[in-house]
């Protein structure tokens, strides 16, 4: 699952999720946002899943892929689209939202609106 929050400064503070259910000793979200680098982004196992938070720039593509115990690479089930890859497989897609409000030096953090994307819907929750 992917969840986009809107971040300091006009960036996209995007989590990417896995079940905790999934058995792995490390899970790293590998993708263009941290040049494929394998070990870059660590996910951390809580009770909620395996869970990894960057802050992206708006209004991008990124692709991006799991990587399990260094060995296996799987697609996000819930990803915002799918591109080819070179290795004749599919990378996943995230897809980063523009939102409206503008970084100004100094400026009070914006309030967070929740956007959760799934293929069929899109879903906005205000911040309380």
């Amino acid at each position: 699952m992917i969840t986009k929050r809107t971040g300091p400064c006009g960036k996209v503070r995007v989590t990417f999720a896995l079940p905790a259910a999934i058995w792995a000793d490390t899970i790293y979200v590998v993708g263009d946002f941290n040049n494929w680098e394998r070990r870059a982004t660590p996910m951390r196992l809580s009770d909620a899943g395996w869970m990894a938070t960057l802050e992206l720039e708006p209004g991008q593509a990124y692709q991006y892929r799991y990587l399990l115990n260094d060995e296996e690479w799987h697609n996000d089930w819930n990803a915002d689209g799918y591109e080819p890859n070179p290795h004749g497989g599919d990378n996943s897609l995230v897809i980063t939202p523009e939102f409206a409000e503008e970084c100004e030096i100094g400026a009070a953090p914006a309030r967070e609106r929740v956007l959760t994307l799934n293929p069929a819907r899109l879903r906005l929750v205000p911040a309380s």
